[in-house]
C-alpha cells in the first residue's frame, strides 16, 4: 500500500520543502519593471501647456531697494589732509555721483550713503574707492581718476611680503624703491603710467591692471636687490611692447 501511495517517488518531507520554497525574480526582470513604472509616471506627470505669466514692470524705486552705506576708516595722520581737502572730496561725490557723505567724528569714519537721487548703484563703490585712495595717501587729483575712468584699480602689499627683511636691510630696500629724492619712484610712475605711494613698509599702486602688474614687478625686483638701472631697462622694454600691442 505504501508503494501505491508514493507513486510519484517523492516523500512527504520533500513535498513540504518544495511548497515552502519561493522563486526569486531575476534582476533583469526587476530592472525592466522599474523602467516601465518610471515611463508610466513620466507620461502621467506631463505638464499641460500653459500661457507664460505676465507681470507688470517694476518701478525704479523698488528696483534700487533700501539705501546702502559704506564706511572708510581714517587713520590719525590723515585727519588734517582730509580736513584741508574736504571740499574737493565732497563736491564730486555729492554733485557728480548724487550720494550723501559725512565724516563721523565719534567713529572717525567717512560714511557714504545712497539716496533717492542716486541713479547708478555702482556710484557707491566708485566713491568708496575714491575716498580710500585719498586715505592711503594719494593726491585728490589722482584719486579722482577712480570716479572719472573705468578699469582703474588699487593694489596694496607689504615690502616684507616680497622678502622677509628686518632692521637696516628693510630700510635699504625701501630706499632702493624710493631712490634719491624719489627719483626711482617717479621714473617707475612715468614709465608704467601709475601712481605709487610708499607708506612705511606698505606700497600702494593706483592704475590699470596691466600697468599695476608692470609697476609691481619693478618694485619687487628692487626689493630683491636688483640695481635701478637694470629695472629701468626692463620696464622700458615691457612698456614699449605693450604700447606696440595696443
Amino acid at each position: 500500500m505504501d508503494a501505491d501511495n508514493n507513486t510519484d517517488g517523492t516523500t512527504p518531507e520533500s513535498k513540504a520543502d518544495t511548497e515552502t520554497f519561493t522563486k526569486v525574480k531575476s534582476k533583469k526582470t526587476q530592472k525592466r519593471k522599474r523602467e516601465q513604472d518610471a515611463g508610466d509616471m513620466d507620461t502621467e506627470g506631463e505638464p499641460v501647456a500653459s500661457k507664460r505669466p505676465q507681470f507688470p514692470p517694476i518701478s525704479g524705486d523698488k528696483l534700487k531697494g533700501p539705501d546702502e552705506m559704506r564706511k572708510v576708516a581714517v587713520p590719525a595722520h590723515r585727519y588734517t589732509p582730509l580736513k584741508d581737502n574736504w571740499l574737493k572730496i565732497f563736491t564730486p561725490i555729492v554733485e557728480n555721483l548724487q550720494l550723501q557723505v559725512r565724516f563721523n567724528l565719534k567713529t572717525r569714519n567717512v560714511e557714504i550713503k545712497t539716496c533717492k537721487d542716486t541713479q547708478d548703484i555702482s556710484s557707491l563703490t566708485r566713491a568708496t574707492d575714491f575716498v580710500r585712495a585719498f586715505v592711503l595717501g594719494f593726491q585728490v587729483e589722482d584719486a579722482l581718476a577712480l570716479i572719472r575712468l573705468d578699469e582703474l584699480f588699487l593694489e596694496s602689499f607689504d615690502v616684507t611680503d616680497v622678502k622677509p627683511l628686518k632692521g637696516d636691510h628693510l630700510s635699504r630696500a625701501i630706499g632702493r624703491v624710493a631712490g634719491k629724492g624719489g627719483k626711482t619712484k617717479f621714473t617707475i610712475e612715468n614709465v608704467t603710467k601709475t601712481r605709487i605711494v610708499l607708506a612705511d613698509t606698505k606700497v600702494h599702486i593706483l592704475g590699470s591692471f596691466q600697468n599695476i602688474k608692470m609697476a609691481r614687478t619693478a618694485i619687487c625686483n628692487l626689493i630683491l636687490g636688483s640695481p635701478p638701472s637694470k629695472v629701468y631697462g626692463n620696464i622700458r622694454v615691457v612698456a614699449s611692447r605693450t604700447a606696440e600691442r595696443f
